[in-house]
């Protein structure tokens, strides 16, 4: 209750006594006067009340307000925190993509040296094997060239 309703209620009061008292005394200038105070306190009261409501309209709106504000910064701190999660996830990931490409490269490499040297292996084998056994790799040589080009020949 504030004081304008305060001071409306006792000026209602006082012009109800007013007319009262000059109902009594049969005096209709103090009559009036009450009901003009009882008005007058009447408005004055309404206007108190008027008044405290917007004062709690205003204090709802400013909790309306900071709720929203709160609101507001707790979505704004999750939607970084879920940024800042997917940017790791995301870092995790090519972390680990890097790190299967390099084993990859790395196995290719392997491999690649492992049929380099087996093919050299191969190789000086097979130029040992012919250098030993001159005349069967010849005659070898010769039977695969005659068996190509009788293939050859048929398919024409």
């Amino acid at each position: 209750m504030n004081r304008d309703q305060i001071r409306g209620a006792s000026r209602h009061l006082k012009g109800r006594a007013q007319t009262a008292l000059g109902g009594l005394t049969g005096d209709p200038a103090q009559q009036v006067r009450g009901a003009a105070n009882q008005v007058a306190g009447g408005a004055q009261y309404a206007y108190g009340r008027a008044r405290d409501r917007a004062e709690d309209l205003i204090d709802d709106g400013r909790h309306l307000a900071e709720a929203a504000r709160d609101r507001a910064e707790h979505l704004a701190g999750t939607t970084r925190d879920y940024a800042e999660d997917f940017a790791d996830t995301a870092r995790d990931f090519t972390d680990t993509a890097r790190g299967h490409a390099d084993r990859v490269i790395k196995d290719g490499r392997h491999a690649a040296r492992e049929a380099r040297r087996r093919g050299e292996s191969y190789g000086r084998q097979a130029l040992a094997y012919a250098d030993g056994h001159r005349t069967n790799t010849v005659l070898g040589i010769a039977a695969l060239a005659f068996a190509a080009g009788w293939l050859i020949r048929r398919k024409h």
